[in-house]
């Protein structure tokens, strides 16, 4: 079986994961409050770039995104976060390592050398995680990255080409896409069981 780098990288890796852990620790180290304002101000002041989108000052309030915008903010968060973990270097590191390897595992095709990138990076991950363990929000260990499919990403890139052929995104648009139409046709009482 193939990867799908929408749901274990973009929205497990970084969105279930990283990203919850990163919320956590910043509470904890800043303050509740003051480690939200801080994220979400630092997304704010983010140069515009065109070919990614703003996510605004209200990021931590945002419930779901998309694929393209999990990605756009894989793309900026190093710079966005770096002076927030100050006195906590390994902590930056876990990040930049869940961003390489999101990124490489990213990339059109992969030589020998980027697939090395990726092995790093998932070093750096493995190394690194058990920093932010205390930061989740559950505490059950299958909750935990899915570590078992990370180590299989080069054996498949290897098997089965580029990551990105086998990524899920565009199903996920298409099917978003035919059950809003769906869910239009109808009168809107009880719409599930007619869909």
């Amino acid at each position: 079986m193939n990867v799908d780098r929408l749901h274990q990288l973009l929205k497990g890796l970084f969105k279930d994961h990283t990203w919850e852990w990163i919320d956590g620790f910043l509470k904890a180290i800043c303050g509740q409050e003051k480690g939200l304002d801080l994220i979400d101000e630092r997304f704010s002041i983010i140069p515009h770039f065109s070919d990614i989108r703003q996510v605004g000052d209200k990021l931590t309030c945002m419930k779901q995104s998309t694929g393209a915008g999990y990605n756009d903010m894989v793309k900026v968060w190093l710079p966005v976060l770096d002076p927030l973990p100050k006195g906590h270097p390994d902590h930056f590191k876990f990040t930049k390592s869940v961003t390489d390897f999101i990124l490489i595992a990213s990339y059109h095709s992969h030589s020998e050398t980027a697939l090395k990138h990726l092995q790093d990076a998932l070093c750096g991950i493995s190394s690194n995680v058990y920093l932010f363990l205390p930061y989740r929000r559950s505490h059950s260990t299958s909750k935990i990255l899915k570590n078992n499919t990370l180590l299989h990403y080069m054996e498949c890139i290897r098997e089965m080409g580029s990551a990105e052929i086998s990524d899920t995104e565009m199903s996920e648009a298409a099917q978003k896409n035919l059950i809003e139409d769906v869910y239009h046709s109808f009168n809107k009482v009880n719409h599930v069981p007619q869909m």
